[in-house]
């Protein structure tokens, strides 16, 4: 049964906060050519509703986020989210952000998940399509719009609509199309056929649907092919939670002269897989394809028809529909990326050298201390060390091998590393691709610059054909060019670093990367915590880097601009109490002689009182360290950072994360 919430004549069983129900006029509602679905048959009604109702944000409240709830909601399988919307502007200028926000909401959890954002204006309604994963706990969404002070900006919901199945899957029964995107062609294109008897554009007398002539499917033919090889591509919804599977659909083909239809799959860095082609010339009646399918990160799955001719014939398509359950009855385990990660706290993980290589890579641990740097993981855990002893030795060659990946996956792999000591850069740490028998086969990264003694981020995206291995090469030539070079925290992801970038932080995390999050200061008579990159101003205190890249930024107090016994505070907003343990990771960097003293509180609503959870006093080490803290709250509550000067003269870093609670329904 499907679980609509239509925004007409009422707000539904949405809870509105600052939104207000608006008239819609015949003929306001239109899907033409911008947006998420574009040149439909012109044979066909393209308007929703021709008389109802939309919501949109009240601009009386300035500056103020206008919030919608939904009621209690289950997944207990998967659902496809489905929101008709628009954002509107009379300036392409706008002073204020304009966004439009999708969260999930969570029972137990703290922090609510944001799945979806949009900011681009248009003067058409788009359609957004989200895939929420099954799930046995209860739930909300929560849509916010943000307008801030310009008052001739709008933003407007048409409808919500949460139907079983995922959301490539389509009848094309509804005038939206399920989100299926037609990519403009002057000469060819995919067009709505069906549902009206009398359409002479109709070029089948029946749907597969339906079996019925007002039945509705999509259709693509060549009598406006002008050049060789013209291609239409109708483009599916991109995926936003991993799947794997069985993608089946039924086709008609009727060929004169050649054409080739073929279903790929393309990635957010814009690749291309061939994963399906037909192989028969002439199918007069509906036509069943299964092929596997495997997404384990964002795609679009993309319809292609290319023609030779005007003469050509046409291509019809109906029922797109996904199984769980690969086509091919394979059974194989899904490979796992966290496999392929180390943070080399206990051992080398599934990593490995060469015996014939010898030892060119070893584990060693430094204990907390202000002459020496730590790990990056925790500050005083485990990392790996090119060359063996700790004096630089020439002529040694270093290799860790990685674990076997399967081809024909993207990949994103990030790292640390440090280097100390070297003159030269060249050839001081780089990662290749080898094949399964050692075979070198590409170099993908290589040092060119870098602070030393700072843990630097580096991140590389590839993607092979074939199973194949990382390799993690340090080579030192000569005495003068010998150092140490440091490795540390490696992980794998699925698809490309680039697109990883895009999606935003998991809720309750906050790298100080853009902004201060969530965080406020107490400014009036107290100190100041200031966000910055790079060293900090005074010597002989502070980090070099920040945690997070090594390049980024933190929040940190500058002491010396502070007097004797002055406090600084750097307060989370209100957040929601819920039942059970909570843990809260940050990382601290307390470095210089008269180092203060940096605390933790918790404030619950309603309480004057701050309860201490965390305290340090003094020099710590001269790397950043891990703080962990464990604590219950059933009431909202705040998170206060609380730094207290003792000297005067020394700053205190710090970096701040939780571990995040988000996961996909």
């Amino acid at each position: 049964m499907h679980k609509a919430i239509l925004l007409e004549r009422s707000c539904g069983r949405f809870i509105p906060q600052d939104w207000q129900t608006r008239a819609l006029w015949p003929g306001l509602v239109d899907v033409a050519n911008k947006g998420q679905i574009i040149n439909l048959s012109p044979y066909r009604e393209t308007q929703f509703v021709k008389q109802g109702h939309y919501i949109s944000v009240d601009t009386s409240y300035e500056g103020e986020k206008a919030v919608l709830y939904s009621p209690d909601l289950y997944s207990e399988e998967w659902s496809c989210v489905r929101l008709i919307y628009q954002i509107a502007m009379t300036s392409e200028i706008s002073p204020d952000p304009i966004r439009l926000n999708l969260y999930l909401r969570q029972e137990g959890e703290s922090f609510d998940c944001l799945l979806w954002s949009a900011k681009e204006p248009s003067d058409s309604w788009l359609i957004a399509s989200l895939d929420l994963m099954n799930s046995t706990k209860k739930y909300k969404l929560v849509l916010e719009g943000e307008i801030g002070k310009d008052k001739s900006a709008s933003i407007a919901i048409f409808e919500i609509k949460i139907t079983p199945g995922y959301c490539i899957e389509c009848d094309f029964e509804e005038n939206h199309l399920c989100g299926f995107v037609n990519r403009w062609n002057p000469n060819v294109n995919w067009f709505v056929g069906g549902g009206n008897i009398h359409n002479s554009q109709s070029i089948l007398p029946k749907d597969h649907t339906l079996d019925s002539a007002l039945g509705h499917y999509m259709y693509v033919d060549s009598v406006y092919v002008k050049h060789f090889q013209e291609v239409a591509q109708l483009i599916a919804p991109k995926t936003t939670a991993p799947m794997s599977g069985c993608l089946s659909f039924y086709y008609q083909l009727k060929q004169e002269s050649s054409i080739v239809f073929s279903v790929y799959l393309r990635d957010a860095s814009g690749f291309y897989e061939e994963i399906w082609k037909t192989d028969t010339a002439l199918s007069m009646d509906w036509a069943l394809a299964e092929v596997d399918f495997n997404a384990p990160y964002p795609m679009e799955v993309i319809f292609e028809v290319a023609f030779n001719s005007a003469k050509g014939g046409y291509v019809a398509l109906d029922d797109i529909s996904f199984s769980p359950i690969y086509c091919s009855n394979q059974t194989g385990p899904l490979f796992d990326p966290a496999n392929a990660g180390c943070d080399f706290e206990k051992d080398l993980c599934n990593f490995y050298q060469d015996q014939k290589d010898g030892p060119g890579w070893s584990r060693v641990k430094v204990k907390r201390n202000v002459y020496r740097a730590g790990d990056h993981t925790t500050g005083f855990g485990s990392y790996l060390l090119a060359n063996t002893k700790f004096t630089s030795q020439p002529g040694y060659i270093g290799r860790l091998y990685g674990p076997t990946l399967p081809g024909n996956l993207q990949f994103c792999l990030r790292f640390f590393y440090a280097l100390y000591g070297f003159f030269k850069m060249s050839g001081t740490l780089a990662v290749y691709i080898f094949e399964e028998n050692h075979v070198v086969q590409e170099k993908i990264w290589s040092v060119l610059d870098s602070p030393k003694g700072v843990w630097t981020q580096a991140e590389v995206s590839f993607k092979k054909p074939m199973p194949c291995k990382v390799v993690f090469v340090s080579l030192c030539k000569s005495f003068w060019d010998c150092g140490l070079v440091a490795l540390d925290d490696v992980s794998l992801s699925l698809g490309s670093c680039q697109a990883a970038d895009l999606l935003l932080l998991s809720p309750g995390e906050c790298t100080f990367e853009n902004d201060e999050c969530v965080f406020t200061q107490k400014k009036r008579g107290h100190g100041s915590w200031h966000r910055r990159r790079g060293p900090t101003p005074t010597s002989y205190t502070g980090p070099k880097g920040d945690h997070t890249t090594g390049v980024g930024y933190y929040m940190y107090i500058e002491a010396s601009d502070m007097v004797y016994g002055q406090r600084a505070y750097l307060v989370s907003r209100s957040l929601r109490g819920i039942s059970g343990k909570q843990c809260l990771t940050f990382f601290y960097h307390m470095y210089g002689a008269g180092t203060g003293l940096l605390s933790v509180y918790l404030k619950k609503e309603g309480d004057d009182e701050e309860i201490p959870l965390w305290r340090r006093t003094g020099e710590q080490s001269i790397s950043w360290l891990r703080g962990l803290i464990e604590y219950e709250s059933d009431r909202n509550y705040q998170v206060i950072d609380h730094t207290l000067s003792v000297w005067g003269q020394d700053p205190t870093g710090r970096e701040l994360c939780r571990v995040p609670w988000c996961f996909f329904l």
